[in-house]
């Protein structure tokens, strides 16, 4: 059955094109950097936003149509499939992501989740075959579901813990069987409300605990993805274990699992943690911790994770300069975790959002490569810590320099170099030039 008669396949097109079901910069087979964009960018399609999502906030009811509604419980499931592959072949989508309650019904105990699951994973790897579509990561939804109120593996209630863990047992024996390149782990309420009533050591250690068990069963069954964890700040709970990339890495370093982690990033947590999705993607960029983009950007007037497409132009450039910096994502991609807004209801705002979407990291990658090409920011910085490659600030570099050594220098120093001005106006200036011009 086909559930998107109303589009075609998605094609280039180029700026130019008037078609809305075109692409006007993303053409997958252009090279960009040594690259095709198809293998920068890696775009994956998120199973929970496009298939499942019906378009529901605090304040009103589903508005979503989609021809799978008519189905339930396993059917359900099925039609999700079906419509899956129809929707990632015509958008041109390598690869998708999904939580495990996305693709099967939980149903009425673990046993009959295990068995859906199974039946529903036989199928989605009959797809990938016929379609040669890939599974950049899956994940276990350990946040919806009541049990889980107070967290997963920070969680008081031990019996909760070991759900938690059969869920990931299941996850992984999931993407070893759909030869899934990497397992995120998001901790959705990995935090509290209040420390009245919480041991934050024994939540830590506990979440810690479950990493590593984590770790030791994926080598157990040879499943060698990369290993993700998402940070997200206070929603839903007020105080996250997982709140930023600088938290989420000190969190790994201090439990020894930075070897085994690394870390998938969304610009919208990046927005509620008081940051920018640059900073973020920084951070974890320098401490070798960069594995997998969440595609999305949130409205500055609203204070919750609207998950919505990302536009901005200017945004996606920054973020693509940061992972052309770090020599690209490896086994990381690009995933869509953005929905259509409640008001855009139909089948077809599907296409048009990812199309959007898609043009919009596809502008920032040539962008990107212009300004690392032409070294417009490394040369600037290069001259702005010039200080630092000579004399007393050779000696602060190589380890020679000692707060003896420094203050003596300053007190014989009469005369210290003026401050230069950091061009901050300018530089943004000249980034603008830049995204205008291409």
């Amino acid at each position: 059955m086909a559930y998107f008669n109303s589009v075609g396949k998605i094609a280039y097109e180029g700026s130019r094109s008037t078609n809305p079901y075109a692409f006007k910069f993303y053409n997958p087979q252009e090279m960009v950097a040594g690259k095709s964009m198809e293998e920068h960018l890696r775009f994956a399609m998120a199973y929970w936003h496009t298939l499942t999502a019906g378009g529901s906030d605090p304040f009103g009811q589903e508005t979503a149509v989609r021809a799978w509604d008519s189905w339930t419980g396993l059917d359900l499931a099925k039609a999700r499939v079906e419509a899956a592959f129809e929707f990632l072949e015509k958008m041109n989508l390598p690869y998708f992501c999904f939580h495990d309650i996305d693709i099967a019904p939980e149903g009425s105990s673990l046993r009959e989740f295990y068995s859906n699951i199974d039946i529903i994973v036989d199928q989605i790897s009959e797809g990938m075959k016929s379609t040669g579509k890939k599974l950049l990561w899956n994940t276990a939804n350990m946040f919806s579901n009541p049990r889980y109120m107070h967290g997963a593996g920070s969680t008081c209630n031990a019996d909760v813990y070991a759900h938690a863990a059969a869920q990931i047992k299941k996850g992984l024996e999931v993407g070893k069987q759909l030869g899934a390149e990497n397992y995120v782990f998001w901790g959705g309420r990995e935090g509290y409300e209040t420390l009245l009533n919480t041991n934050l050591e024994l939540e830590m250690d506990n979440m810690a605990r479950l990493f590593s068990m984590a770790v030791d069963y994926a080598k157990k069954i040879g499943f060698d993805a990369q290993f993700l964890i998402e940070p997200k700040p206070k929603e839903p709970t007020k105080h996250q274990y997982d709140f930023d990339a600088a938290t989420t890495i000190s969190f790994l370093q201090k439990y020894k699992l930075d070897g085994h982690f690394k870390l998938n990033l969304e610009a919208n947590h990046a927005t509620l943690a008081g940051h920018t999705f640059e900073h973020e993607l920084r951070v974890a960029r320098i401490n070798g911790m960069l594995g997998s983009l969440d595609a999305n950007q949130g409205d500055m007037l609203l204070g919750w994770d609207t998950d919505e497409f990302p536009l901005n132009i200017y945004d996606s450039t920054l973020t693509l300069y940061e992972v052309l910096k770090n020599g690209g994502m490896g086994r990381g991609g690009i995933n869509f975790d953005a929905k259509v807004r409640r008001q855009s209801f139909e089948p077809e705002d599907l296409f048009l959002a990812h199309i959007a979407g898609m043009d919009t990291y596809a502008k920032g990658l040539k962008v990107a490569a212009r300004l690392i090409e032409d070294r417009v920011f490394d040369d600037f910085i290069d001259q702005r810590y010039s200080s630092f490659n000579e004399g007393i600030g050779a000696d602060v570099i190589n380890g020679k320099a000692t707060l003896a050594s420094l203050a003596e220098y300053a007190m014989n120093n009469a005369n210290p170099r003026r401050n230069e001005s950091g061009r901050q106006e300018m530089l943004k200036g000249i980034l603008n030039q830049y995204i205008l011009a291409e």
